[in-house]
C-alpha cells in the first residue's frame, strides 16, 4: 500500500502533523512541520517522533536562545561570585545576534560565526580577542544549551562543536627570568613582601590580600590558604572560600621565602596591608603595583614619569632604552609555576601547591614548559654533538 501523501499548501510548501499526546486540558496535542516537498515534511515528522521518544518537550522548543540565557544566569546568580556572574553576563551579551533563534534551532555554525569574528575583532577594544576570552565565550553557551539538554528541551549541545581560531594568541604571560627575579629580591618596596609571596608559594591575589600573619606558620614552611576576597564594587569582600574548592589548600614554602617572612616586621594583622593599615581596594592594589614597577625602572631600567616621560642613561647597546616589563601578580603565579617544574616537582604536587581545580589547567603549563624548554636542551645536544 502506498505511503498516505500530504496535501500540497498553495506556499509550496508540504505540511506533516505528529501526535504528540494529551496535553493538560485532556484535549489532543499536535505539532505541524513543513517542507518543501514530502520527503522533506516526513523526514522532519520522523525527528519530531525520535525526540519525543527520547523524553524531549518539542513543544517548549521555540524557547529562545536569550529565553535559556537569562534562565542560567538567574541560576548561575545564586552559585557564582558577583565578579564571576558579571563576566558570564558580558560572555552571554556577546550572543545577541543569535538571542532570538530557538535554542533547539541552533547549530554549532551559528555559534562558530560569532567565535571566528570576535577572533578577529574585539568590537570593544578594536583588536583580536584573546584566546582564554573566546574559551569563556564558548564555555558559556556551552553551559546554557546544557541546561536546555538537562530539561529535556534538545538532544545534543550545538556549542561543544565550536573551535577556538588558532591564529588567536593568548595573552602574554610568562615567568620572570632569573635576572628579573633579583630584582625582586633585592628592591625594598611596600609590594616586595606581596610579590615575594607570589613568586616563591604561587597565591593569587584574591588570596594574598586577605592573607594574616596568623596563616603562616615560618617554622614549618607553611602558608593556610582559607579565605580569598572579591572585588564589589572595588572594595574587597572577605570570603571563607577561595576560588574553587581546590584553592583551600596549605601551601609549602622555600626556605628562602621563609627567611625573609622572619625578617618581616609584624605591625598589622594583615601581610600586605593598604598604607592606612586596612584591606588593600582595587584602587590601592592598582597605585601599590604601579608604583613598584615605577621604583624597579628607576633602578635597573629606563622609567619614563610618564608618556611624555625623560629617559634616563640606562641603556641596552646601540642606546636602545631598557624598560622593565610590567609584569603582573599572575606573572609571578606563573613564575612559582615554572619554579616547581624545574624543580621536578611532580604534576599532582604542583596541581595542590597552585590550588587548581583541575588537573588539566596543571598539565597545560607543564606541557607547554615541556615544548619550550626541552626544545633548547635539544640544542645543547646539538652544540655537543658538532664539538
Amino acid at each position: 500500500m502506498p505511503k498516505k501523501s500530504n496535501t500540497q499548501r498553495k506556499d509550496g510548501r508540504y505540511a506533516v502533523q505528529v501526535y504528540l499526546g494529551l496535553g493538560e486540558d485532556k484535549k489532543r496535542k499536535y505539532k505541524t512541520v513543513y517542507g518543501s516537498t514530502q520527503k522533506e515534511a516526513n523526514k522532519k515528522a520522523e525527528q519530531i517522533k525520535i525526540m519525543l521518544g527520547k523524553g524531549i518537550d518539542v513543544i517548549a522548543e521555540r524557547d529562545s536562545f536569550k529565553e535559556w540565557g537569562e534562565r542560567w544566569l538567574e541560576l548561575k546568580q545564586h552559585e557564582v561570585s558577583a565578579k564571576r556572574y558579571l563576566s558570564y553576563k558580558s560572555c552571554f551579551t556577546k550572543y545577541q545576534p543569535i538571542w532570538h533563534i530557538s535554542i533547539s534551532k541552533l547549530k554549532p555554525i551559528d555559534f562558530q560565526n560569532i567565535i571566528s569574528k570576535l577572533a578577529d575583532k574585539n568590537p570593544s577594544t578594536g583588536k583580536p580577542t584573546s584566546k582564554y576570552t573566546l574559551s569563556s565565550i564558548k564555555h558559556t553557551a556551552e553551559q546554557i544549551c546544557q541546561l536546555a539538554i538537562d530539561n529535556r528541551e534538545m538532544d545534543y549541545n550545538p556549542a561543544s562543536s565550536v573551535k577556538i581560531p588558532n591564529v588567536v594568541k593568548q595573552n602574554q604571560r610568562r615567568a620572570l627570568t632569573e635576572e628579573e627575579q633579583k630584582w625582586i629580591i633585592d628592591t625594598p618596596h611596600r609590594a616586595q613582601t606581596a610579590a615575594m609571596i607570589m613568586m616563591y608559594a604561587g597565591l593569587r591575589r584574591g588570596e594574598l590580600i586577605p592573607l594574616t600573619w596568623s596563616d603562616i606558620d615560618i617554622k614549618n614552611r607553611t602558608i593556610n590558604i582559607n579565605k580569598s576576597v572579591e572585588m564589589i564594587g572595588g572594595q574587597p569582600q572577605v570570603k571563607s572560600y577561595t576560588k574553587t574548592a581546590a584553592g583551600m589548600r596549605t601551601i609549602d614554602i622555600p626556605q628562602k621565602l621563609a627567611d625573609y617572612l622572619a625578617r618581616q616586621p609584624k605591625l598589622n594583622i594583615l601581610v600586605c596591608p593598604s598604607k592606612s593599615g586596612k584591606m588593600l581596594s582595587e584602587i590601592a592594589w592598582k597605585r601599590l603595583w604601579e608604583s613598584y614597577i615605577k621604583d624597579l625602572n628607576i633602578k635597573y631600567g629606563d622609567f619614563n614619569d610618564s608618556i611624555q616621560g625623560k629617559p634616563k642613561s640606562k641603556c641596552q647597546p646601540g642606546g636602545v632604552p631598557i624598560v622593565i616589563p610590567h609584569f603582573t601578580a599572575h606573572w609571578l603565579r606563573h613564575t612559582f609555576a615554572t619554579m616547581l617544574y624545574f624543580a621536578g616537582i611532580d604534576i599532582l604536587t604542583a596541581k595542590e601547591q597552585l590550588g587548581h581545580s583541575d588537573i588539566k589547567t596543571t598539565l597545560e603549563i607543564y606541557t607547554h614548559l615541556d615544548s619550550q624548554y626541552k626544545r633548547k636542551s635539544m640544542e645543547k645536544l646539538d652544540i655537543y654533538l658538532s664539538s
